[in-house]
């Protein structure tokens, strides 16, 4: 997956003046997990029949107990252990900009995540892979790795088939007034993000 790390902090070049700035805002590291908890296992919850099933099949030629236990556990296990790789990434030194406190300030080129007013990381938009305008914020999730990034071999495989989704949450309250809310949605409708004959609940909505 494409993070932000702590190396990649420098001098943040300034915004374009058509851009959005927003309030600065910091992420919670539990809803964070919430929401990549649900994404993952909408996505992978056929992952942990594999084992449940394979475990399983023997019970159905010689049925015994010790079978259908080993078949809950181990599917527990696994359950745990994906679960664990998601909530990682708050423990991570890598994902540590993700839950700082900054400001966004977002244009057609790229989106700057600042500290400060010296230090920044911009994301250019092709490694934003979709968005998503929900109630009360945009979520811009970023693309996996490409293959030439990843490790060969059996590493590759489990980091190809088992990434962690990492996002960007942006609430609408960060937004300075409702004419950025509706900039920002205009510009992910520009980039494809955000489908171009959808009604969404975004431009409805009002800051505070």
């Amino acid at each position: 997956m494409q993070r932000p790390n702590q190396k990649g902090f420098r001098t943040a070049q300034g915004p374009s003046p058509q851009g959005i700035r927003t309030k600065k805002y910091q992420l919670d590291k539990n809803m964070y997990t919430r929401m990549a908890l649900v994404k993952v296992w909408r996505r992978d919850w056929w992952y942990a029949l594999i084992p449940l099933v394979l475990l399983l099949l023997p019970a159905v030629f010689s049925f015994s107990w010790w079978w259908v236990v080993a078949a809950v556990v181990v599917t527990l296990l696994f359950v745990l252990l994906r679960s664990a790789q998601v909530m990682g990434v708050t423990q991570m030194e890598q994902g540590n900009p993700l839950f700082e406190k900054m400001t966004y300030e977002i244009d057609n080129r790229q989106i700057l995540m600042k500290r400060n007013e010296r230090e920044g990381m911009a994301l250019n938009w092709d490694m934003i892979g979709k968005a998503q305008a929900e109630t009360d914020a945009y979520l811009l999730w970023l693309k996996p790795a490409s293959d030439a990034q990843l490790p060969t071999g059996w590493k590759g495989w489990v980091a190809r088939n088992f990434e962690t989704p990492i996002f960007i949450h942006l609430p609408f309250r960060i937004f300075n007034s409702s004419n950025d809310i509706k900039l920002m949605e205009s510009i992910l409708r520009r980039k494809s993000l955000l489908p171009t004959n959808a009604t969404t609940q975004a431009s409805g909505n009002t800051v505070k």
